[in-house]
């Protein structure tokens, strides 16, 4: 009989290799690789012979459509997130840095789900049950019926999950630090993680409670553990925020059960998370208006829209590589720009530090931002100050032209509501709302150039900079 051949798998990507190694070749992880018998386990145990398999019954595409059953939170930012609350039986996923108040929102939810007359057990594996209790009287939910467990075992919560009536929502905090005896590994480690989280998915489908699993994250912003973990759960949520700043976002990453582009905005206050309905208010609560090198950038997250100011600082640099510093965007996206406006509009910048910042420290990842950044570039080199009621929205393409985005209305009907008068957006953009406003249309980046230096004086100092 042939012998059953070894592989290797990376335990963070899920990369098969045919032999050990200490960096894996695709995710670029080190001491990830673990041997693994494709018939037995970790560590090329011994094989086990498989069973048996029983047909399934096949069913058409065709026949009724049932809704998901979910579990309302009334937190409405929240519900936002999840596509309309907790769905039963599925399993999500909660990243965050330290301290950025991800148990906090957990507890909220958890206190709004329980006076909904909601079974909620809280697990938590880094705090005492005294800790809890503490943050619990400061967001005012000690008096709700929450169910609280300190435990790290998994066959020991698996144990007090299935003792009594069956939760409706099941809180674990946080994944590193289960541990199973099924694993000889430490906790923390990826196959303790992914142990653990097997465990608890199972559960969840099995008995159809919702399960909320809280995960650190690596320095990268990333989910620290295997990333198979992100696969096996319904919905990645990670909450963001700067610590420098009052608000968070918690931002849909992955959910199976709704949009995956939706943020609920939080304001974070000593008596805990507060939601925040406009967070266009928020972002422009700070603008100086007469301001050179700042641009308003009507976006859409998700479904909803949000304005944003995209302040840009151009100054002249002794050293021989310019300074490109970017916070909030992409920094090739900014590389892009620079190289479309020296090409095809004159603007030089070779000889200028560049630096980029999204206000309120928000983070912008569509590409019609572009036509704000560029804005806001040409309006710092120039000196000139922008339009204070205008707001600028437009993709921009390698060729120097603008291309329309989608959602102009929305994003139009936002700005109109917060006092903006003004849009310059691209040319041919549909479904433009019939307002007050004075939309302008534009058709490349040169027009751009054109319209910001549109004075002669004004013309004449841009002419001098570049």
């Amino acid at each position: 009989m042939a012998k059953a051949r070894t592989q290797f798998i990376c335990q963070s990507c899920g990369a098969v290799h045919n032999r050990w190694a200490g960096k894996c070749d695709n995710c670029g992880e080190w001491n990830t690789i673990v041997e693994e018998d494709p018939m037995g386990g970790i560590g090329g145990g011994p094989a086990k012979t498989p069973k048996k398999g029983r047909p399934v019954a096949l069913t058409a595409l065709s026949g009724e459509i049932e809704e998901a059953p979910r579990i309302h939170t009334g937190i409405s930012e929240l519900d936002r997130v999840t596509g309309g609350g907790f769905v039963r039986g599925s399993a999500v996923l909660v990243g965050g840095d330290p301290g950025i108040g991800k148990s906090t929102l957990l507890m909220q939810g958890a206190a709004a789900l329980s006076r909904r007359g909601h079974r909620i057990i809280y697990v938590s594996g880094e705090e005492a049950v005294a800790q809890v209790r503490l943050r619990a009287q400061r967001l005012a939910a000690a008096d709700t019926d929450v169910l609280l467990a300190a435990e790290t075992n998994v066959e020991d919560i698996l144990a007090t999950l299935a003792d009594g009536k069956r939760p409706d929502l099941v809180i674990i905090d946080s994944i590193q630090t289960l541990w199973s005896e099924l694993a000889e590994s430490a906790p923390g480690t990826v196959t303790q993680v992914r142990t653990g989280v097997q465990s608890m998915i199972r559960f969840a489908k099995q008995t159809g409670a919702a399960m909320v699993l809280v995960g650190h994250v690596t320095k990268d912003g990333q989910i620290a553990g295997p990333r198979v973990v992100e696969h096996m759960v319904d919905a990645v949520l990670y909450f963001e925020g700067d610590r420098g700043h009052h608000y968070r976002i918690l931002r849909t990453v992955k959910n199976r059960f709704g949009p995956t582009d939706e943020i609920g905005v939080f304001e974070m206050s000593d008596k805990g998370l507060r939601e925040v309905a406009n967070p266009s208010e928020l972002f422009l609560g700070e603008r100086n208006e007469k301001s050179p090198g700042a641009a308003v950038f009507a976006g859409m997250e998700g479904t909803r829209p949000v304005l944003v100011e995209v302040q840009a600082l151009v100054a002249p640099t002794s050293l021989g590589t310019p300074r490109r510093a970017v916070v909030g965007w992409d920094s090739a996206r900014l590389s892009m720009i620079l190289a479309v406006l020296e090409a095809h509009c004159g603007v030089r910048l070779g000889q200028h530090d560049v630096y980029l910042n999204i206000a309120g420290g928000f983070r912008i990842s569509e590409p019609a931002a572009d036509l704000a950044v560029a804005s806001a570039l040409v309006s710092s080199l120039a000196g000139i100050a922008l339009p204070a009621d205008c707001v600028y929205f437009g993709e921009v393409s390698l060729s120097g032209a603008v291309r329309p985005v989608a959602q102009t209305a929305q994003r139009l009907k936002e700005a109109e509501k917060l006092g903006f008068s003004a849009a310059l957006l691209p040319s041919g953009s549909a479904e433009l709302p019939r307002g007050s406003g004075r939309w302008s249309e534009i058709e490349s980046l040169p027009d751009l150039v054109a319209r910001i230096a549109g004075s002669k004086g004004a013309l004449q100092r841009v002419e001098e900079d570049v």
